[in-house]
């Protein structure tokens, strides 16, 4: 592995005056040195990763950054500017400029190095050494990190750091004594207790994963050793990542995510008090954050629930690697469902609404491209109809191409969007999706498990990896499992439409106990997306909409039900549940099954089976009245939509009213079994619970 920088790639003079010039002068070096291609073509990414974000930060420093295919291994130069140069931080120009340069596909030895470096920017005696620096060479070693360098440098002065409270607990289990002491000693029985300290979980994550994600890091774990805050980070960079551990989630009191992508897995820090910002706040602003951080916790501030598609969109990491085969199978089919969900619910519902203008004949309308009339309402209907149409044909690859990314990440969605499409030609439908999603994710698995020469390393993901991958997958489903998915998808359409009677009702019951078992979870997730695989083409059958229908109704239940049961048994809730029953009736009307985990998270047992009992019941109501969808969402806002709607309305209610009974019966025994303990000031007399009655004890506690 060559050095990351070398004194021909240092520049104590640089001449440039604008971001755009010093950006070249650099890159020519690199291009002497046989580490750049094609100078044009490298700096048109450095540009356009530069259009996405300003790459200055305080403290006088540039990092212009990005990943290229014609870089050939990672390369950093740096210059050196005596005129400053603007590259967009709010404190001003920079005069020390960092242009740092991965290939498309770099190792992870080489983006750990980078990674380093940029946590290193944040040292204001490695800075300070850089300006005081004047020989290439020099420069060169430290910002290796060769050790003779670093004992040259000279060194700015630094206040010395606050003992965390785990050091100083450690100084006292030595037997050294506590500088915080008071001279005068304190008895062990009067000593109080010492209090845990306040801990914080941190996602960091840029666009490039180079420089910016690092950096914020380190200022946030300086930010909070200086406030006497524990905290811990988990940078998404190019180099992948390493998962916190989940106890280390749960013992933390609040959340920082200082992020320009989309943070992995989020829906691990969910209930937490959470401050969201982008990358440069948390390099620029650190204690700030930290600041919040702990007002929001003290106000009792937390997050929302988990959404229930993009929070598990995240693919799979290292740490995924240990989890059994079925929690990972789950986890890439979910990640596919979340990426599908939003196509279906826009083709969905545009379809739905073409219907209701135009009725249904307008599928066999012409298209709207040559025979569009703008004072017909049949056009508008059309075009509605043959937009969602467009936006339907994107399904199966989507699934299939995302069901990749989660098990390959990046690498993946190629064969799997090819994979997908390859399915809808052959007809293989939603089936013929989720086996070439698996399918193109292993064999990008595969293919990654090969060692390859470093030469090759730059053009494995761009063009290696899809190539061969693609080729894979294509012959696998026109050739070999293709067919067989398709009379499969088949036979299953039609075992659909023949439902009735006692079985169809049987399969409703099903379906909503699957709807309410985690509200919006991998299971929720499961029902939904059979019922939307169902209608996610121009001709749905009759036996694929009343699965719809049976599915949007059960879950609709459980919110709706607890808003209920707050307004008819009040007491038996906390203050903040009746404030969540009211916003619940929103919720529930719109489907969103979410609505409802405030109430589960706070009382799973009783909650969720009382949510489940009330589903079931709606399911089974919805597929013997026959009741069909033709939306994939849209709650009661899509009524006039839905075949049968005072039968649908009618199963809603009658489901709703056996969860809220259930819920509040269950809630009710707890409240005769368990007396409410209350406290009033000795010598006074003890204060009634508030909302209690009669019947339920009292126990009073003088303090």
């Amino acid at each position: 592995m060559s050095e990351l920088i070398t004194a021909d790639l240092v520049d104590l003079d640089l001449s440039a005056d604008t971001k755009e010039a010093a950006a070249r002068s650099l890159a020519e070096r690199m291009v002497a040195a046989g580490r750049v291609t094609d100078l044009d073509g490298f700096l048109a990414d450095v540009a356009a990763r530069e259009e996405q974000m300003p790459t200055g930060l305080d403290g006088g420093i540039g990092i212009p950054h990005c990943r290229s295919e014609h870089v050939t291994e990672p390369t950093l130069a740096f210059g050196r500017s005596t005129t400053r140069i603007d590259f967009g931080a709010a404190d001003g120009p920079a005069d020390l400029i960092f242009l740092i340069a991965a290939p498309a596909g770099a190792d992870s030895d080489h983006l750990t190095i980078l990674s380093s470096l940029a946590r290193q920017l944040m040292n204001a005696s490695f800075t300070g050494a850089l300006r005081a620096a004047y020989q290439p060479e020099q420069v060169a070693a430290l910002i290796r990190g060769d050790e003779r360098a670093e004992a040259e440098a000279p060194a700015a002065p630094a206040a010395p750091a606050a003992e965390t409270p785990a050091a100083q607990a450690a100084t006292r289990e030595a037997g050294a004594p506590d500088a915080a002491a008071p001279e005068a000693a304190v008895s062990e029985s009067a000593a109080p207790e010492p209090t845990a300290p306040f801990r914080i979980v941190a996602v960091t994550s840029c666009p490039t994963g180079i420089a910016h994600t690092y950096m914020a890091a380190e200022s946030l774990e300086n930010a909070a050793r200086e406030a006497g805050v524990e905290l811990v980070v988990e940078t998404q960079g190019s180099a992948g990542f390493d998962k916190l551990p989940a106890a280390t989630i749960a013992a933390a009191d609040a959340v920082i995510f200082a992020h320009d992508v989309e943070v992995r897995d989020k829906a691990r820090f969910a209930g937490k008090p959470t401050v969201d910002v982008g990358v440069k706040a948390g390099i620029n602003r650190p204690a700030e954050l930290v600041a919040e951080t702990r007002e929001k916790a003290a106000r009792g501030e937390i997050s929302a629930p988990a959404d229930a598609t993009a929070e598990r969109s995240a693919p799979m990491d290292a740490d995924g690697a240990g989890d059994g085969f079925g929690t990972r199978l789950r986890t890439w089919l979910m990640t596919g469902v979340s990426y599908m969900v939003p196509f279906v619910a826009a083709g969905g519902l545009l379809i739905a609404l073409a219907f209701a203008i135009g009725g249904y004949e307008i599928a066999s309308a012409k298209s709207v491209a040559d025979h569009f009339v703008w004072t017909e309402t049949a056009s508008w209907a059309a075009l509605l109809f043959q937009i969602g149409g467009a936006a339907f044909t994107f399904l199966v690859p989507v699934l299939a191409g995302y069901i990749a990314y989660g098990m390959a990440d990046r690498p993946g969605l190629v064969p799997g969007f090819v994979g997908g499409f390859i399915a809808t030609t052959i007809k293989a439908g939603f089936l013929g999706g989720l086996v070439a999603g698996l399918i193109a994710g292993a064999v990008v698995m595969g293919i990654q498990r090969f060692k390859v020469p470093a030469a090759l390393r730059g053009i494995m993901p761009v063009v290696v990896i899809p190539l061969i991958s693609s080729a894979v997958v294509g012959f696998l489903m026109f050739v070999v499992i293709g067919k067989p998915i398709a009379s499969a998808q088949k036979a299953m359409t039609d075992w659909l439409n023949g439902l009735s009677g006692a079985n169809a009702v049987i399969l409703g019951v099903i379906l909503g106990l699957m709807m309410c078992f985690d509200l919006g979870g991998p299971v929720n997730k499961v029902a939904y997306a059979f019922a939307t695989g169902g209608i996610a083409v121009s001709d749905p059958s009759t036996g694929s909409l009343k699965i719809m229908a049976a599915v949007m109704a059960a879950g609709m239940v459980p919110p709706l039900a607890m808003a209920l049961a707050t307004t008819v048994r009040g007491r038996l809730f906390t203050k903040t549940e009746r404030e969540n029953g009211k916003a619940a009736w929103v919720l529930g009307a719109s489907f969103i099954s979410e609505g409802a985990i405030p109430f589960a998270a706070a009382d799973p047992l009783r909650v969720i089976p009382s949510s489940m009992v009330g589903g079931a019941v709606t399911g089974a109501l919805s597929m013997a009245f026959d009741c069909t969808l033709r939306a994939p969402h849209g709650g009661i806002f899509v009524v006039p939509l839905i075949g049968q709607p005072f039968l649908y309305l009618l199963a809603i209610a009658v489901g709703t009213a056996v969860s809220a009974g259930l819920v509040v019966f269950l809630k009710g025994l707890r409240k005769t079994a368990e007396p409410e303990i209350t406290t009033a000031p000795a010598g006074g007399g003890a204060a009634a619970p508030s909302g209690a009655t009669e019947d339920e004890p009292k126990v009073a506690v003088a303090v």
